[in-house]
């Protein structure tokens, strides 16, 4: 685990040492400060954050594939991989430090965006309730770490960033977009479809339910890509 954390704070500070890294973060808190103002910051409204965590899921769509599409498809491209694989460091540590690096990277994304509600809570009357705040922002950490483990997985698939990043947003929108697939699926299929479907989920947090449900199924579901990003990784080191 020590080596897990130090390549993840390693991957961390590669975010800030880039320009790419800060990109980032200047898109995401653009389009964040945009949707802020436009769905929150409108007189007669409710002093709610609900829309605002409803479309924040979607800003994720084209930043999390940013942030993960470099991870591990990078080091295949310059070659640093061997080095790695040949050192006395496991799959495991190489892919959940990375994979905790950009979590990390995720959060501290994100953490700029909590001046929103603060000036809510200043300024709004009634004051809103901090327990969709709480969801909404549980949400986002919880769908950023599905969204990232997806793109750990395209990364070690591949040594093309740009191919990993296609790859991610794809499998993104999939997720996304199986609530409207599960309608056209045969009846036999739709339980199953409407199971990996955000969109529901995304919306219940957005309302404020903590469902234990929705929590288990990103956490699973990010922790099945993980592993198959593990196993990925032990076929190329002793391939």
């Amino acid at each position: 685990m020590r080596t897990a954390m130090t390549i993840a704070s390693r991957e961390l500070g590669s975010y800030f040492r880039q320009p790419a890294g800060w990109i980032i973060v200047s898109l995401y808190l653009l389009l964040a400060g945009l949707v802020f103002a436009t769905s929150v910051l409108v007189p007669g409204r409710p002093a709610s954050l609900r829309e605002f965590f409803a479309i924040s899921g979607w800003l994720l769509l084209p930043v999390a594939p940013a942030i993960s599409m470099r991870l591990i498809a990078e080091e295949l491209r310059s070659g640093t991989i061997e080095n790695l694989l040949t050192a006395p460091v496991s799959a495991w540590a190489l892919v959940i430090g990375k994979y905790i690096g950009a979590c990390a990277f995720l959060a501290a994304m994100l953490t700029p965006t909590l001046v929103y509600p603060v000036l809510l809570f200043m300024h709004a009357s009634p004051t809103p309730d901090i327990g969709p705040v709480i969801a909404g922002y549980s949400c986002l950490l919880l769908l950023g770490a599905l969204y990232l483990a997806l793109g750990l997985l395209a990364s070690t698939l591949t040594n093309n960033a740009t191919l990993a990043f296609m790859i991610t947003l794809f499998g993104i929108l999939a997720f996304i977009f199986a609530g409207v697939a599960g309608d056209a699926a045969p009846a036999a299929l739709k339980p199953a479809i409407y199971q990996i479907a955000v969109g529901p989920r995304v919306l219940d947090f957005a309302r404020g339910v903590l469902d234990t449900s929705h929590i288990i199924f990103f956490a699973a579901v990010s922790a099945y890509f993980v592993l198959l990003s593990v196993a990925v990784m032990e076929v190329r080191r002793w391939r």
